[in-house]
């Protein structure tokens, strides 16, 4: 059976999340895509999704895969399920890859952003792909305080109380912090994440910009291990999944 590889591209302004929430009557970015790969099948299938992403999160490299019965062309599902899905999903890319791919469990690491719009006004335009922070922020101190996150530690500090992750050691290969005119862009990249670790940082830094909290208190929360000493969790509607990594083939 084929194993085909989709990327896709969404805003996940109206769904709650990745996984399908089977008799929520809640929509996910899954069952969005399944739905879309029946109607162009007639097959019930299973996508195994890169990771899960949470409700109102966006993504331009999302990964899944799925095996078929059906014999479309790799090329030809890019087209065919961007005719059926709504316009805010978005098949970049399929390809068929070897049997043993797998979105999730084949990743070597991701890559995210997280989109601050740092004004005095609020955006028509992105107010669901951006948090509005109305205080200019010091992005010097956010710099600084970013770099005692990188590298490989233990992130109980970052991670969400629902967190199921047996290890909490994660390696943040690097977290820049850039002005962009009214935007400030967190940029992550790591082997892994955490549950909410991406928004918990992100979170932190923003406080430190606030001065809420100097740079070199998040060394102290890294050490702390205890999620209520790092900062507040930022709102999903500025997080991206950017790119996920896998093996060169």
């Amino acid at each position: 059976m084929p194993n085909i590889k989709l990327i896709l591209e969404y805003d996940g302004t109206n769904y709650h999340g990745w996984q399908s929430q089977a008799g929520s009557g809640r929509p996910t970015i899954q069952e969005t895509l399944e739905q879309a790969i029946t109607a162009l099948t007639s097959e019930q299938v299973t996508t195994h999704s890169s990771g899960r992403t949470d409700s109102g999160v966006h993504a331009r490299g999302h990964v899944a895969n799925f095996l078929t019965e059906t014999q479309i062309p790799a090329h030809a599902w890019t087209p065919a399920l961007n005719h059926l899905l709504p316009p805010d999903i978005r098949i970049v890319s399929s390809e068929e890859v070897g049997p043993s791919f797998h979105a999730r469990f084949s990743a070597t690491g991701k890559r995210y952003k997280y989109c601050i719009l740092n004004r005095l006004a609020p955006s028509a335009l992105d107010r669901n792909r951006a948090w509005h922070i109305n205080r200019k922020l010091n992005i010097r101190a956010m710099k600084r305080a970013a770099e005692f996150l990188v590298g490989k530690h233990d992130f109980s500090a970052f991670r969400g109380s629902g967190c199921n992750a047996r290890n909490p050691v994660r390696n943040l290969l690097s977290l820049a912090v850039k002005r962009q005119g009214a935007f400030v862009e967190i940029l992550f990249e790591a082997d892994a994440f955490l549950q909410y670790m991406a928004r918990n940082i992100a979170g932190t830094l923003a406080e430190v910009g606030l001065g809420r909290f100097g740079p070199a208190d998040v060394e102290g929360m890294l050490k702390s291990r205890n999620r209520t000493m790092a900062g507040r969790t930022a709102p999903a509607h500025g997080l991206y999944l950017m790119e996920v990594f896998y093996p060169a083939p």
